[in-house]
């Protein structure tokens, strides 16, 4: 994709951006007590407060990323959806009624309603840091790769807008400003969605892709010597078939020079077209840098079905379960890569063309991450059960979740918030599917950036619906942003400063104290953004909710479900599944790879995702330590007994 500046994009994004800005500093007024800034008064009605749920839980994740997975690998992106949406029935059976029950402002008053233990305050507070971090790191990788297309900026000027923005938000109004601002982008997001879902039922599939100006496209093939192939560029590539040493390769030339590749696999290239060559760090398209030169910016489409069943060019409109089954029945023609190696050190990345049947991408298994489930190795399918795990578990764990059931009446309202949540995600979850296979077929994919798939595949319509449909994923990442910051300003403020030091402060110093720790952890967001441009938005969630899951939830549903846990115990668990999930990650093979460059195979721990290991060790030792420290006779009577 050529980042080109849109001024129809500018202007709704302008829009936005005031918008939203105004209801925050218009509501800063409701925000003056701990009790407004934390948890908006506690009076916000249970249905604003159940699409807030959504506009909180929908992040860039959700619709970013996997939109982009279902684009690129098909079905495998789609069960992140499961996983994200079966974690609800955790939050709606077991959490939300006695988290409003139990706390004020934060998770660790849940946990420590009736301790008092400085150790709890301390354990959880850090937990939600930490969680929290890694949280925001997807969201403002998301928030980078918006604003880029949208204004032509870097990802780093991105993330410092986007940054900037969501602290203004927090430290404007606090819960209240959070609130109303992820109950428009959740309503917005949901309703945007289901329009362009029926733009695509309505427009079908077609085996004659088109590019933006509705020219048919030409279809690359090798194994033609010296075939000439005219893009809309005006630039001659010459591609050809021969052989160095044994290895088939693929040559791509052009009046700048040539670029000599060959398969790692070994295997000859029957229909590839090589469309985007990276080497040196540079982006080159046909082998010429991206966005220099007269037209290129009307590269040919990427991402189209070559084959329909019974050998029809169109399908014309169809309904969404004709949709799926002709997916299924169809040959779609996805991407690859190959990073080569050149003799000068350099190395040269090229995205080559993959006709896969649907019932191949149709079904688990296409992807990197998935590819797990049909591998038979017990370490590749004990990896991906563990991210099912962690993707159950983890919503019911994630603090900034938690503390939206603070800003409702009663547990009543709490319970039918998280209902209103449920129907909202899981509709939108639906759309998810369309929407990324509907990007897979538009021919407007970006094949070096899986996170710009669904805003793309707006473009292909029309710029203003592109305009539109950005400025709302911008406000999707501004509404999850702005409730991470309040989650981790409130453990600084409340938790740590207020309970564990023991800093007497009245309400107003410690709404100051929460607004200059938001004002940091801002800072940090932008930081971590920058760092981790490069991954993939779903990976990250991932290990954020990995690291919830194994720190959180075990503490949580022992202290509703059994009477000997003591307040040892609680901190204890929460230590050591925050360290060990923490610990497990980072000597992953996938933090090798995507973090540190290094080799893979060189990694400590046999799998990437440790939920399906430090979860139960979370219920294990909060079981042996608290059936080994004593128990006075205040935690005696602290414990409900719900089992």
């Amino acid at each position: 994709m050529i980042h080109e500046t849109s001024w129809i994009a500018v202007v709704v994004f302008l829009f936005f951006a005031c918008a939203v800005l105004g209801i925050s500093f218009y509501l800063g007024a409701r925000a003056k007590s701990a009790r407004g800034y934390f948890a908006a008064g506690g009076g916000i009605h249970w249905a604003v407060n159940g699409i807030a749920f959504a506009g909180d839980y929908l992040s860039a994740a959700s619709f970013l990323g996997i939109c982009g997975m279902i684009a690129f690998f098909g079905y495998d992106g789609f069960l992140y959806s499961i996983g994200y949406l079966a974690g609800w029935i955790v939050a709606l059976f077991i959490i939300a009624e006695p988290m409003k029950r139990l706390g004020r402002y934060t998770f660790a008053d849940a946990l420590d309603n009736k301790f008092n233990s400085r150790g709890i305050k301390l354990a959880a507070a850090i937990s939600t840091l930490v969680v929290s971090c890694f949280y925001l790191i997807p969201q403002m990788v998301g928030a980078g790769a918006l604003v880029r297309p949208l204004l032509g900026f870097p990802h780093y000027v991105g993330v410092l807008v986007v940054g900037s923005i969501v602290t203004l938000i927090v430290i404007s109004a606090g819960m209240v400003s959070t609130t109303w601002v992820q109950f428009i982008k959740g309503s917005m997001l949901v309703l945007l969605c289901a329009f362009v879902t029926v733009l695509i039922l309505l427009r079908g599939l077609s085996t004659k892709p088109t590019d933006k100006h509705g020219r048919e496209a030409h279809i690359f093939k090798s194994g033609v010597p010296a075939a000439e192939i005219t893009g809309a560029s005006g630039v001659v590539i010459l591609l050809e078939e021969g052989g160095w040493k044994g290895k088939p390769y693929v040559r791509v030339k052009d009046a700048s020079g040539a670029v000599s590749v060959w398969r790692k696999s070994g295997e000859l290239l029957s229909e590839t077209q090589i469309l985007t060559v990276e080497k040196d760090g540079k982006k080159l398209v046909n082998g010429r840098p991206r966005g220099k030169g007269p037209g290129q910016a009307d590269l040919l489409p990427v991402g189209y079905v070559s084959k329909l069943p019974g050998d029809v060019e169109k399908t014309g409109p169809t309904g969404p379960f004709k949709f799926l089954r002709t997916m299924q029945d169809s040959e779609v023609v996805l991407w690859g890569s190959d990073k080569i190696a050149e003799a000068d050190g350099s190395a040269t990345t090229v995205y080559f063309q993959k006709p896969t049947p649907g019932k191949s991408f149709m079904a688990p298994g296409s992807s990197p991450t998935f590819s797990k489930v049909r591998s038979a190795k017990f370490f590749d399918k004990l990896d991906f059960l563990s991210l099912m795990l962690a993707l159950f578990c983890g919503t019911a764990s994630l603090p900034h979740i938690l503390i939206r059931y603070y800003t409702v009446k009663d547990q009543i309202s709490a319970r039918k918030s998280t209902v209103v949540g449920i129907a909202a995600i899981g509709f939108f979850y639906v759309l998810t599917l369309f929407l990324g296979l509907g990007a897979m077929t538009s021919g407007a994919l970006d094949v070096t950036d899986s996170n710009m798939s669904a805003p793309l595949l707006a473009r292909s319509f029309n710029e203003l619906l592109f305009a539109i449909l950005s400025a709302v994923a911008f406000t999707t990442v501004l509404g999850t942003v702005s409730g991470l910051i309040m989650a981790a300003s409130g453990a600084v403020a409340h938790d740590i400063m207020t309970n564990f030091l023991k800093i007497e402060m009245d309400e107003y110093r410690q709404v100051r104290a929460a607004k200059i720790a938001a004002a940091c952890v801002g800072m940090l967001a932008i930081v971590l953004g920058i760092l981790f441009a490069k991954m993939n938005v779903n990976f990250l969630v991932g290990w954020a909710f990995n690291i919830a899951a194994s720190a959180n939830l075990p503490s949580l549903v022992m202290l509703l479900f059994w009477k000997g846990t003591t307040k040892r115990g609680i901190t204890a668990s929460i230590i050591v599944g925050m360290v060990s999930s923490l610990a497990w990650i980072l000597l992953s093979a996938q933090a090798y790879k995507d973090v540190y460059g290094l080799d893979p195979a060189k990694a400590i721990v046999p799998f990437s995702q440790p939920a399906i290991v430090t979860i139960p060790l979370g219920f294990v030792v909060l079981v042996l330590v608290s059936l080994l420290s004593p128990r006075t006779a205040e935690e005696t009577r602290a414990v409900p007994a719900h089992a």
